[in-house]
């Protein structure tokens, strides 16, 4: 069981790092492409002949005919949204149901989850933690308080299920209705829905981790899909506001059912420049024209919520600090083409508070949000890099840029997109 040929895709900044394009690139030479982390509060892109396909579930390898795709155990499922996904996609993803297998560990998301985000994010008021009010928090609450959680392989036994789902909405019911002052839900209603959802999903569910271990021995290759990105790492992110899952490396190995061992690249993702969507601190942040001109250039709204999302410099400190925590291989970066026409280049290497230089990246809240970036200067460019596919011939500056970034972090940058499409990519070994 010897990792050569599996390669693991991560985010090493707050997401958004365009990993659904690297995923995509990838799955070509790769026979199974496995979402571990998260829920449909991620958003990964792919574009290609002309179009550009969004995707909050389903793994980015969907559109290579013979992938198979495998949403994992660590996976927090919305059965009416990957229905929904599935049926938006499978136009232009051969024999979609038939490649795609759903964890029987994976955790539910019920419309309780969804309300109970939603109350609570109303009652924090500037406390919140700006969530995207899928349910995805609750359910992982759930699963960790084992008393309410259902996970996908249940709906395989629906008489089960049923009377589970009264019990835990007359549970539910009560906080709504006493906590809250809400009113709610109809227990006969959600249960008509989701049996229907299981009905729909029930060919696809099964025991991926049995699979995934099979395809281990018989030598083929999986690459591993990240959701978010390490920041918002639930043990190792800017805590409190990251997500409930862990969107690190670290992630891959309980979120698929495969060991450690098994995988043999890491390779980070990082933009070109920084940016973050929801509350929380972001040192590098440009609240001024300048970073309005990045989220322009850069098309910046998120992909699930349509929030536009804050930009800034890129942080190669806190990228560092993710690098060596993932333990990389390597450095895709993307969005490279953003940054042309732009009339300064700053990097950020550093953090100060109080005056005073930071040596490691905060793990105190209060540290990071005092923290005030040290900036380099970097040289410009004007020129459109989108058509380039050699890295010799982008302009000068950019090939300083590019190694500069690799000085910092110490690791190579094996890929640079200069644009949406899959053949919008220069690669580098």
């Amino acid at each position: 069981m010897k990792g050569k040929g599996n390669t693991l895709i991560v985010g090493l900044t707050w997401g958004d790092e365009a990993k659904g394009k690297i995923v995509d690139l990838l799955a070509a030479e790769h026979d199974i492409v496995v979402r571990y982390n998260g829920g449909n509060n991620a958003g990964h892109t792919v574009a290609f002949g002309g179009q550009t396909y969004k995707l909050h579930l389903v793994p980015s390898g969907i559109f290579h005919k013979s992938t198979t795709c495998v949403i994992g155990g660590g996976v927090v499922v919305d059965p009416k949204v990957l229905l929904e996904e599935i049926s938006r996609h499978e136009a232009v993803a051969p024999r979609l149901r038939q490649r795609l297998l759903v964890s029987s560990r994976a955790h539910a998301i019920w419309p309780w989850h969804r309300k109970i985000e939603e109350l609570s994010e109303k009652h924090q008021g500037k406390g919140k933690i700006g969530t995207t009010l899928r349910g995805i928090g609750p359910a992982y609450a759930d699963k960790a308080n084992r008393v309410h959680a259902i996970r996908l392989g249940e709906f395989l036994r629906p008489e089960h299920l049923r009377k589970k789902v009264e019990r835990i909405v007359e549970n539910r019911n009560q906080a709504f209705v006493k906590l809250f002052g809400e009113p709610g839900l109809d227990a006969a209603a959600v249960w008509r829905e989701y049996a229907a959802y299981g009905e729909a999903i029930r060919p696809m569910i099964a025991d991926t981790t049995a699979y995934l271990l099979a395809a281990l021995d018989k030598g083929q290759r999986i690459l591993f899909e990240g959701a978010q990105g390490t920041l918002l790492d639930i043990d190792h992110g800017t805590y409190p506001y990251v997500t409930s899952s862990s969107a690190s490396a670290a992630g891959a190995w309980p979120g698929s059912g495969v060991p450690a061992r098994a995988i043999g690249e890491i390779l980070g993702v990082v933009k070109a420049y920084t940016t973050r969507v929801g509350e929380g601190p972001f040192p590098t942040e440009l609240k001024d024209a300048l970073g309005d001109q990045i989220r322009q250039q850069g098309h910046e709204y998120g992909t699930t919520t349509g929030r536009p999302r804050r930009c800034g410099w890129l942080d190669t400190f806190a990228i560092r600090y993710s690098a060596r925590l993932n333990g990389i291989d390597g450095i895709a970066i993307t969005l490279l083409d953003v940054l042309g026409g732009l009339p300064e280049l700053k990097i950020c290497t550093g953090y100060t508070v109080d005056g005073k230089a930071l040596a490691e990246f905060p793990d105190d809240p209060a540290a990071l949000e005092q923290a005030r970036p040290v900036l380099e200067d970097l040289d410009p460019w004007t020129e459109d890099v989108s058509g380039v596919r050699k890295f010799k011939d982008l302009p000068r500056a950019a090939r300083a840029y590019v190694k500069r970034v690799e000085e910092i972090i110490g690791a190579p940058v094996r890929l640079i997109s200069v644009g949406p499409d899959r053949e919008q990519t220069i690669r580098r070994r």
